[in-house]
């Protein structure tokens, strides 16, 4: 689907590391990890770009949504527990994101996905 390069194909340790923290901790932002690695917010996205062929904010939210619909299709979370556990603070600006992203909106995904 994304022209991404596999995490063990970037040679920047830091990008790795940032990969895992992502993953780690969806909530976090691109600001919190500039400040992580002592890096400029356009420097590290500069670097991610570079390294992986993607700007960092697509990134960001694709790992949010992935998690989302995860959590949906496997959890009891209510949307606004989930909204909130992905790094969304209002559960209508989750709602149209997951919306744009999966073409249904999150109860509708968890209803035909739920065991996957």
């Amino acid at each position: 689907m994304y022209a991404f390069r596999s995490p063990t194909a970037i040679q920047d340790g830091r990008l790795r590391k940032l990969l895992q923290m992502m993953e780690d901790d969806p909530r976090s932002t691109i600001d919190d990890w500039a400040r992580a690695f002592h890096l400029s917010y356009s420097y590290l996205s500069h670097l991610f770009k570079q390294a992986t062929g993607l700007s960092l904010g697509h990134m960001l939210h694709e790992q949010r949504m992935q998690r989302a619909a995860y959590l949906l299709a496997t959890s009891d979370m209510s949307v606004k527990e989930i909204a909130n556990a992905v790094g969304y603070e209002h559960t209508s600006s989750f709602t149209r994101a997951f919306e744009r992203r999966f073409e249904r909106g999150p109860r509708s995904y968890r209803r035909t996905n739920e065991g996957d």
